[in-house]
């Protein structure tokens, strides 16, 4: 491992002296200035200490260095003149030298031996110190700083969450975090219906200019809610605690999307606000959609099913918010916030040709077109009082939350003739969801002693889910839809849930180098699910858990650190896995929804360690994660060969796994960051009859790399890539994938704006994910693909004049943290929809 990353960075390295020497062609080769970098407390040599030549009048940087791993540098490529020597490396303090003048008699200059003092880490954060710190790993979380990553201009919350180590988003922006997709996504700390109801959906409202930064918290405290067996993903949005005003425009226009946003803020004294609007839309978003499958008979015969279509897709997003902050006097704080949301996506299958064989004997073909909209609207209103005290630390707050989703699920089949000349019939399926929550949460902290914290508070959730479904015929092109007079078809679902829970969480730091965080959360569920037309639901029964959590550090020398935490989790399911609406939008692979569906339970252990080496913060993290009760698709075959999925608590799930992330910083100018994960993956259903027992285990691997580079006169370039593996399921395997793209950027007027020209996946015309399915009966392998080559011009300016002034800009808000629900299940999915999403 060590001749491995020595043998990166000395790569990294020869790039950083080639780009040097590119500078220093046409200056004289006797100009010289050298030395060597030591460490102060042991004298030992500081290899890839970042060395520039600045000069003295203008304070521009004129040629640059970086030492080798014996600590000696040598810097070329300048001419006569008055110069100071700058000296930087992560965790050091940084050095300026005397003035140093340059004449035809004096070209060479020895520095001789300059040592470094090491900066002080404070214990319970360590800072990856890169450009503008684009990551940082504190001891119960690790946070990826977004404004500092231009290649996002353009893209929404999904392609920031691709870039955050420890987290896999794939081409539909469903989110998991080392392999498990039963995950908490909060917005600034609480979370909203749209969140709950959908995370891929809310992912792709967020544009990814709003977002601020994205804490990824893998063993969260008994302060949060038991959901999200992974973990919690907090993305929080940009904020203005300043005095003064100011106006923000941000725009993009690209090959396939483009986008419009303003924001304003405004801070007076005591009192501020903030109004702010964001619009996306998307275009030319061209694919395809195979699919064969395979299903025996129990005559032993062979049934094959073949289907293809093109795909496309038209987008339209929107986000707009309101804020107000007041503060009552020194120690009572108030906010609140009033959002709307937006998410129009209508998907189109054009001539969907289903082909039928048995035993390789064409039996029929039939040729459809499909036409999917997935319509939501959402808002969300909080409202939170906040009351600290003179004892430092010591702080009450009370939080609200009301939020509700309103979700349209409609697909529309037309079936043509056996010519394929005229539509013979349309089926129609309507279906409407509503998701409201009110939620109340108290919060206390109180310092018992010196590095002594207790918390405790309490919490309710009222949920109600809504979904009403119904299905209808038509004759021919343009007959009247009739309703499906068929409760199974045609219903309406209800399902409410009542979470009240309680919490008590201890910290300290004891023998100067540990720090201990426990708790205990008690949760308990009450749910009652009725259909309005029929008697089809069952008595779900209330539950109460415990739910234990420990985090663990110690702070070594330079700044290294190791943790070990464990955590109990509980995953409820969404309305997405509850809804009973039977979706075929897809004919040959329906799915259903289960009410019936009791949460999974995850024990969580891992163990992880950080280090700085040779000019590189590393983190290694290992994990163990096992679910029972784990819900899981249970497939069977209906007549006409129809693949139909619904869900069921059958299975269990371990995970074995290592992540190592790496961050290097080659000079002030140049930077790269990247993570390698890996986990090993069991499944089994549990079942003993041969049918449909399933069970499957292997491997699975992902990577993303980060690379930064200032270029004078206020350019820079930076580059992203994220390929994610093969994912390993119970029945089968989903197919991997990866993006990347690059992003030019120049900023103007003292950098209040800056314009760039951005490109992404330019070598890759179409993306393609292979799926396969395997059961006792069941071959299915699909392919799905859509063009994503993108190119487009940002550009971005600020109005206003703004000052960091007055308490409210240290205030810490709180707010409500819904930790919810179990995502996926829906009955518009890939495998429903014939994978156009």
């Amino acid at each position: 491992m060590k001749t491995t990353i020595q043998l990166f960075l000395s790569m990294l390295l020869l790039i950083g002296v080639n780009v040097s020497e590119g500078h220093s062609q046409g200056t004289k080769p006797d100009y010289k200035i050298s030395g060597k970098v030591l460490d102060k407390s042991n004298n030992q040599p500081i290899a890839y200490a970042a060395v520039s030549l600045v000069d003295a009048e203008s304070r521009q940087n004129v040629a640059g260095a970086v030492a080798d791993f014996d600590g000696v540098f040598i810097i070329s490529g300048f001419k006569n003149g008055k110069y100071l020597v700058q000296v930087s490396f992560m965790g050091f303090q940084a050095l300026t030298t005397d003035l140093i003048e340059i004449t035809d008699q004096k070209t060479t200059f020895d520095l001789g031996t300059i040592t470094l003092e090491q900066e002080a880490v404070a214990l319970q954060e360590v800072t990856v110190m890169g450009q503008r710190d684009l990551i940082e790993e504190k001891v119960d979380r690790t946070i990826y700083n977004a404004e500092n990553d231009k290649t996002l201009v353009g893209g929404d919350a999904s392609d920031v969450l691709r870039r955050v180590p420890m987290l896999s988003v794939d081409m539909d922006g469903n989110v998991s975090m080392r392999g498990s997709s039963s995950i908490l996504v909060l917005l600034n700390g609480k979370q909203s219906a749209i969140v709950a109801t959908n995370v891929a959906e809310a992912l792709k409202q967020i544009p990814a200019e709003e977002i601020k930064s994205v804490e990824v918290i893998t063993s969260p405290s008994a302060k949060y809610d038991a959901e999200g067996t992974g973990g919690v993903i907090n993305i929080i949005t940009k904020k203005n605690n300043i005095q003064g005003a100011s106006l923000n425009i941000n725009s993009s226009v690209g090959y396939r999307g483009s986008n419009l946003g303003v924001n304003a803020s405004l801070k007076q004294k005591k009192m501020s606000w903030t109004l702010g609007g964001f619009g996306r839309s998307g275009y030319n978003i061209l694919g395809f959609f195979e699919n064969q499958q395979y299903i025996t008979n129990a005559d032993g015969t062979t049934r094959n099913i073949s289907q293809y279509a093109d795909t496309r897709s038209n987008m339209l997003f929107g986000r707009y918010n309101l804020g107000w902050d007041y503060e009552i006097n020194k120690y009572n704080f108030l906010t609140a916030s009033v959002s709307l949301g937006v998410r129009n996506m209508r998907n189109n299958q054009d001539g969907l040709l289903t082909n039928t064989s048995l035993d390789d004997v064409l039996q029929s073909s039939i040729l459809r077109d499909v036409n999917t909209d997935n319509l939501s609207n959402n808002v969300d209103v909080n409202f939170n009082y906040t009351k600290s005290y003179e004892k430092k630390g010591k702080e009450f707050s009370i939080s609200g939350l009301y939020s509700q989703n309103n979700l349209t699920n409609d697909f529309i089949n037309s079936q043509y003739d056996d010519s394929f000349e005229s539509i013979s019939r349309r089926i129609k399926n309507l279906n409407a969801g509503t998701n409201r929550e009110f939620t109340l949460q108290l919060d206390y902290v109180t310092p018992l002693a010196e590095n002594q914290i207790l918390e405790y508070g309490a919490k309710n959730i009222l949920r109600k889910a809504v979904s009403d479904f119904a299905y209808f015929t038509a004759e021919g092109p343009e007959g009247e839809f009739v309703e499906v007079e068929d409760v199974t078809f045609s219903n309406e679902f209800s399902y409410d849930q009542n979470v009240t829970a309680a919490y008590a969480s201890y910290t300290t730091n004891f023998l100067k180098k540990y720090s201990f965080k426990g708790g205990m959360r008690y949760e308990y569920t009450s749910i009652t699910a009725d259909f309005a037309n029929s008697e089809l639901g069952g008595e779900i029964p209330s539950f109460g858990v415990w739910v234990p959590s420990v985090n663990l550090s110690r702070k070594l020398q330079k700044g290294n650190m190791i943790k070990a935490a464990y955590n109990r989790r509980v995953q409820r399911p969404s309305l997405n896995f509850l809804n009973p609406n039977i979706n075929a939008a897809n004919p040959q692979q329906i799915t259903q929804g289960n009410p019936l569906l009791e949460p999974e339970l995850t024990d969580n252990y891992e163990m992880s360690y950080s280090t700085f080496l040779k000019g590189s913060n590393l983190n290694f993290t290992t994990y163990f994660r096992n679910t029972t009760g784990s819900i899981q698709p249970v497939r069977t075959v209906l007549e006409d060969d129809i693949i139909f999925t619904t869900f069921e608590n059958i299975g269990q799930e371990k995970a074995y796994g290592l992540s190592i992330f790496a961050n290097v910083n080659l000079s002030g100018q140049f930077s790269v960051n990247g993570s390698v994960e890996s986990y090993f993956a069991q499944l089994d259903n549990g079942l003993s009859d041969p049918l449909y027992a399933a069970s499957n285990e292997g491997f699975v691997f992902s990577g993303r790399i980060f690379a930064n580079y200032t270029l004078p006169k206020d350019w820079q370039v930076q580059a992203f890539t994220f390929q994610r593996g093969r994912r390993v399921e119970l029945q089968g395997t989903s197919g991997g994938f990866g993006v990347y793209g690059l992003n030019f950027n120049k900023s103007f007027n003292e950098k209040r704006g800056s314009i760039g020209f951005g490109a992404e996946n330019f070598f890759t015309k179409v993306f393609t994910i292979n799926n396969e399915l395997v059961t006792p009966t069941i071959l299915q392998q699909s392919t799905v693909g859509m063009k994503n080559m993108n190119f487009k011009i940002n550009f971005n300016y600020r109005i206003g004049k703004l000052s960091v002034d007055g308490p409210g800009s240290r205030r810490k808000k709180r707010g409500v943290t819904n930790d919810d629900l179990k995502e996926g299940g829906d009955g518009n999915n890939g495998a429903a929809t014939g994978g156009n999403n």
